[in-house]
């Protein structure tokens, strides 16, 4: 693979657990390091755990370094993702990472999806190219008025592209959303579909989390003054509208070789395409 992305500017570490975070459940379920830069959520047959950010944003950088369940994960997903509320509200605003276990020996799949007042219905499936239970990783999301990027490790593996028309009215941009994360048991659809479910006896699942950035926009009502275009900050200069040529080249690896399902060549599920499927992601 080509280089991966580097910031034109560098996200800042954004101080400590409880600077940043508060815990939206079962608080007995998460846990800390001695020095507090490693954060844990574990889950048993009785409940999971999350947290999410005191703040708000409306575009810009946002990382975390995760280390996902080890061994037999099948039925158990570790949720990171920016929503507009807490809660699967009806009109909700979302951009997930969704790892979704397996099998002992069975690679992990990451699920990403975009939502827009409650609509979802975009979802994307790839394979890692490394174990993401043995080590931390990075797992990013940028976004601006034009585009959407997720990546792992700084690759881009996946873009979602604004072109400001009708072609694409399916474009998260108006309200803020908080960060969260949380982990909790889907065997219901997880794991091959809701085949494989989940084997407590290997419980609590643990996911770990540490060095989290954010280079935003942080809300402040009623509409803060960085969220247009003003291409003061970097990640809403030209440069971070479009791919570099060298993520470009990691974009194209990525989408020949780890893309399990993509909603935008479904045809049986999608006989006409939404519209966004036509723009494409290297202009």
């Amino acid at each position: 693979m080509a280089a991966s992305y580097c910031l034109s500017e560098a996200a800042v570490s954004q101080g400590s657990f409880q600077d940043n975070f508060n815990i939206m459940w079962s608080e007995n379920h998460f846990s800390t390091s001695d020095d507090g830069q490693i954060w844990s959520l574990a889950l048993d047959k009785n409940t999971g755990c999350g947290f999410q950010t005191k703040q708000r944003y409306r575009f810009g950088w946002f990382s975390m370094k995760l280390k996902l369940v080890g061994g037999d994960s099948a039925g158990v997903v570790t949720a990171y993702y920016m929503c507009t509320e807490n809660g699967a509200g009806p009109t909700r605003d979302e951009l997930d990472f969704e790892f979704l276990g397996n099998r002992t020996g069975q690679p992990y799949l990451i699920q990403t999806n975009v939502y827009k007042n409650g609509v979802g219905n975009r979802e994307m499936r790839h394979m890692l190219w490394f174990d993401p239970t043995e080590d931390f990783h990075t797992y990013s999301v940028l976004w601006n008025n034009h585009q959407i990027v997720f990546f792992a490790d700084r690759v881009p593996v996946r873009v979602y592209k604004n072109d400001g028309n009708a072609s694409n009215d399916f474009f998260p941009n108006e309200k803020p959303m908080y960060l969260f994360s949380s982990i909790w048991n889907a065997d219901d659809w997880a794991t091959r579909g809701g085949l494989e479910k989940t084997n407590w006896t290997k419980a609590p699942f643990v996911s770990s989390y540490t060095n989290f950035n954010v280079d935003g926009c942080q809300w402040e009502d009623p509409y803060p003054a960085c969220v247009s275009t003003t291409t003061d900050n970097w990640w809403d200069q030209y440069n971070a509208w479009h791919l570099s040529d060298s993520q470009k080249m990691d974009y194209a690896w990525v989408q020949r070789n780890l893309v399990v399902y993509d909603y935008c060549k479904d045809y049986e599920r999608f006989p006409t395409l939404p519209g966004e499927c036509s723009l494409s992601p290297w202009d």
